[in-house]
């Protein structure tokens, strides 16, 4: 497989930094506080300018998010 190369589309700069996070969406997410949306950021080293991914996930670990409240 062919490894892409990153370039930042705002400063031009090759190196980033790659992370994670969830975030709550919909009524009864809101309600019960489950962060049942995922993303991987990619940001950009030198300027910090982000581009968001969203995670497709399975819903067996949905579930156990739900059930250990993560």
């Amino acid at each position: 497989m062919e490894k892409k190369q990153y370039v930042c589309s705002k400063c031009g700069c090759h190196e980033y930094e790659c992370d994670q996070f969830q975030a709550t969406g919909g009524n009864f997410a809101k309600i019960f506080d489950v962060q049942n949306k995922k993303f991987t950021t990619i940001s950009c080293a030198q300027c910090g300018y982000t581009e968001l991914y969203k995670q497709m996930g399975s819903s067996g670990w949905d579930t156990l998010d739900f059930l250990t409240g993560s």
